[in-house]
Formats: C-alpha cells, structure tokens, sequence
C-alpha cells in the first residue's frame, strides 16, 4: 500500500497530534528535559486555545500512562459528574443539547494537574506557557478550525459573544486570522500558579457557577470542589502475543477489548487485509459489543458494569459462535451474563508513554461561555438517559457514560512489558471501531504506524441504529468495489466514503522490536502531524 507520509523516527521522544502548533510546543518541552506529562499538558492546553470545537478547558479528558520502569499502566478518568441539583425531576421534559444546563463539571484541568503532580519533570508554569501565550497573543486559524467556525453560523446566532470570545472579533475567521482569547489567557495562568484551586475554588470556580446560575445551569461551587480525577487500574486482554489495555467505565473502552476478543477466535491474517470476509467478521463483532454497551455500561459507582464477564475469553467464544459468516445480523443482541474530540499520544527518552483524549462532546460543548474566563463548557449531560432503568440514566453526582477512550499496547519480553504501541482517535462512536482496526493493522498484518493510520477504513452504523431499515456500513473507496460487491451479497447496507473520508483522525506511536527509538505516525484526515528528535 502507497504510503502519503513518512514515519518520523525518534530515539529521546516523540509526538503526534492533530494540529501542528500543540505538537510544536510538545516537542519543545521533551527538548527541554521535560516527561511526557510535561508535554502532554503544553499540547494538551494548545489544544485547548487552537482546537476550541474540539476540547476546551470546561470539558473532560481520560489518558493511559505507560511506565517504563516498573512497566505498568494507569488509567485516569478525568470526566465530570453530574452536578447534584440536576435531578431527573429538574429535567424532566429534556436535557438541553446547548447552553449551561447541558454542561456537567468540567473535568479536564483536574487531570492535568493530577498528571502533572505525578509525572511532571518542568514546572507548570513552563508547561503552560505557550498555551497563555497563544491565547493571549493570538495565533492563526487553519483551514479546518477556520471551516469548523463557518459550519456553526447557527450556533453563533445563539450564542453570538462566544464567537468573539474564542476569536477576539465578531465576525468569522479565515485561514490565517489571528485569533484572540485574553480571558483564557489569564484563567490559563490561574492554573499555572495554583494548580487545582486555581479553577476549582476560588475566582474562577465562582464565576462558572454564578453563570450557570443565571443562565439556568445547575454547576455549583460545591460541585467544583468536590470533584476529583480517578485514578485507576485499566482494563486489559491478551490479543494474540500482545496485551491491549483500554479505558474502564465510565468509558466505552471496554467495546474494543471485546471486539478484540471475538477478532481472536479467527485467524484474521489468512483471511486477508480489508477482505469483504475480515470486514464482514469485524462489523459483526462491533455490533456485539455495542449491543453489550447499551444494555450494561454505566458509572461504576451506581451500576453493576459485569466487566470481568464481558471480558472473558469464554464469553468471547460464545459471542464469536454466534456470527454467520454467510450473513449480516441487523438485529443484534446484548449477551446475557451471570458527538467532537481530539486526541494526541507522546513517548519520552525513558520510554514512558501517555496516551490523552480530550472533549467538550459536541462540536463546541453547550456553546456557553463563562463569562470573564474564556471557559468554553461542555454539553456532557446530553449523554444521559432519562429512562430510570437504563444503566446510563440521569443521577446527581453520577458520571455519564463516555465515548472517549483510548489504548495501548504491551508485549512480555524478559519478564517485563514493554511498550510496543499507543494510539487513539476522536470519532464518538467509531473511535472503538477504528482503534479496532488500528491494533489489527498492526498485531495482525505488521503495519507501521503511518501505514496502519493511512489504510483504508469502515465504520458502521451510528450509535443504536441496528435495524435494516438504518444501519450502515460506510466504507472509504480505496477498499475495491468488489469487496463492496461482496459485501452487499453478505447483507450489509454499504455507502461509499471518499478515498480519505473517513471522520476519525488517529495518531499513534510504535516501539519497533529490538530498536532503541520510536516510530510515529499522523493522520493525513487531520491538519497535525508527527515530531520526534
């Protein structure tokens, strides 16, 4: 297959991104000295200024940490609760997809400072840096934050002073616009001189809940407080000589494991890369997992989530006996047991990695502004279900379940794990769908990161659309029209995606065995790229 980019190779560290400006300061901050939480939180925060329809600082984040001394993986879950006066009996004609009543706890600067305290090397002040400046000093629109701007006039209608908070003017920017946000700016250094009080006590925590007040929101300063980022074990599973770690609840993480485990019972090599036949397995056993989601997956802390079960090679069988390879099933089943983000990945001199993502849901959150900050929330609520006997329903101080998550990848040598990939993608509900294909391209068929990122990719249907009637398999052009022949013959309703039209935008580092460096790849989808030295 025809590779557009190059790997970038780098022995002290690299960085992959989706906008060229976060990986720059990234970068800088490995050249520094610093850890890859050092320049995981400069990129993640340049983000946040650069790419403010993708994540912003009132929105959520979740990251795997990979350890190279000890070879151990952690999993934070920076995602926001429910504020405590956000009963279901408060919102019972609806949850407002836009405005401060859709925002719940923003959760991503708590991760940052958690992460930091506990891996930073630099100082936060340094780290952050860039960001306050960018923010303040303005930087230039690219072509796809200047198209994101023109493609939601409406919301700016609605929400006219959040257009000119996010680019200091009134009207809409164009590639190359200079783009201002003084009021982030010095929430930004709030944060650099005083961590977490910085934005969850004091000033700032105030006027977010003062606006919401007034606005009809329900986040108070208590809920600020009070909340907390959860460090925990990951979920892992052996594929094949491999082990693949992914985010636990309240994530969906656990779809790709599963998807992994049912891909495990075939052999996906011998049927061929991008095969109407290892499509048709793939798209099979997504439509399991997600059919396991909807029925079980919720906040730990107030739903049994049967994980060890959904996990479980037995039930992997099970699930797996259950695919006709001559058919599609458009009514699948939950298996009975006992909407925009962005993503970066980084790998230090000491071989540690972080892989990040980072959301305010939508396409610009709620579209509400705190006032005096530059803080963009998030619309998180509308994930919730208002059915009482859904595992995702609507309770106060309860997380909603996340489409965010990310993975990485492990392999035993000498009685130590040592990291042989790490990678992520936004996409809502395809990121599991195209992680999955992503740690097949790899495990499976040897691809290096770039030629695993510009493969051609499917996505299937859109979140519970399973019936005939709605449910799709969109697939990009480059796969061959007999695959989609064939595919069509096995039942799958196929549309056709352009050559690059996939919507997931992946970045992804691999260590290759036996070398003492790093490969990373970008996704030519997005604007960003990879960086190493």
């Amino acid at each position: 297959m025809k590779q557009h980019r190059g790997v970038v190779y780098g022995k002290n560290g690299v960085i992959a991104a989706s906008q060229p400006l976060a990986v720059s300061c990234g970068l800088k901050m490995l050249m520094e000295g610093g850890s890859f939480a050092d320049a995981a939180l400069a990129a993640s925060a340049v983000l946040c200024v650069t790419e403010p329809h993708n994540s912003h600082l009132g929105g959520d984040g979740f990251a795997l940490v990979y350890e190279a001394g000890s070879g151990t993986v952690t999993a934070l879950n920076g995602a926001g609760k429910a504020p405590m006066s956000a009963t279901p009996e408060a919102l019972k004609t609806g949850i407002p997809t836009r405005g401060t009543a859709a925002a719940a706890v923003p959760g991503l600067p708590h991760l940052w400072c958690v992460m930091h305290d506990r891996w930073g090397l630099l100082s936060r002040e340094r780290c952050l840096e860039p960001a306050i400046q960018y923010a303040r000093e303005g930087y230039p629109a690219g072509t796809r934050t200047a198209a994101a701007f023109a493609g939601s006039s409406a919301l700016w209608t609605e929400f006219p002073t959040t257009l000119s908070t996010l680019t200091g003017s009134s009207s809409l920017p164009h590639a190359g616009s200079t783009l201002l946000q003084p009021d982030l700016a010095e929430t930004l250094e709030a944060l650099a001189v005083q961590g977490v009080d910085g934005f969850y006590r004091g000033t700032v925590a105030k006027a977010i809940a003062s606006a919401c007040a007034q606005t009809g929101g329900y986040i108070s300063v208590n809920d600020l407080a009070d909340h907390r980022t959860q460090v925990l074990n990951p979920l892992a599973t052996q594929y094949r000589d491999v082990v693949v770690y992914g985010q636990p609840p309240s994530s969906q993480g656990h779809i790709l494991l599963q998807e992994l485990n049912i891909l495990e019972q075939f052999d996906a090599k011998a049927m061929g890369h991008n095969s109407a036949e290892l499509i048709h397995l793939m798209v099979e056993a997504k439509k399991l997992a997600f059919a396991d989601r909807w029925r079980y997956l919720g906040d730990p802390a107030f739903v049994d989530v049967p994980i060890s079960t959904l996990l479980s090679k037995d039930y992997a069988r099970i699930r797996a006996a259950g695919i006709d390879m001559r058919r599609a099933n458009h009514s699948a089943s939950a298996g009975e047991v006992p909407h925009d983000t962005t993503y970066f990945c980084v790998a230090d001199r000491e071989g540690n990695a972080i892989s990040f993502i980072q959301s305010v849901f939508w396409g610009y959150g709620s579209g509400a502004m705190v006032p005096g900050t530059g803080i963009l929330l998030n619309n998180r609520m509308t994930s919730f279900s208002l059915d009482p006997q859904h595992p995702n329903a609507l309770a106060p101080g309860k997380r909603p379940v996340h489409t965010l998550n990310t993975w990485l990848v492990t392999r035993e040598q000498h009685g130590h794990s040592r990291l042989e990939a790490v990678g992520g993608t936004p996409g809502a509900d395809y990121q599991v769908q195209t992680n999955f294909q992503m740690i097949s391209n790899i495990v499976d068929f040897g691809m290096n990161p770039q030629e695993a990122i510009e493969a051609p990719r499917w996505q299937h249907g859109e979140g519970v659309r399973t019936d005939a009637e709605t449910e799709f398999l969109a697939i990009e052009d480059r796969v061959g029209e007999d695959v989609v022949n064939r595919l069509k013959e096995l039942g799958h309703h196929t549309q056709q995606l352009s050559a690059y039209g996939h919507g997931s935008t992946v970045q992804c580092i691999v260590r290759p065995q036996g070398a003492n460096c790093f490969m990373a790849g970008s996704d030519l989808r997005a604007d960003g790229h990879a960086a190493g030295f």
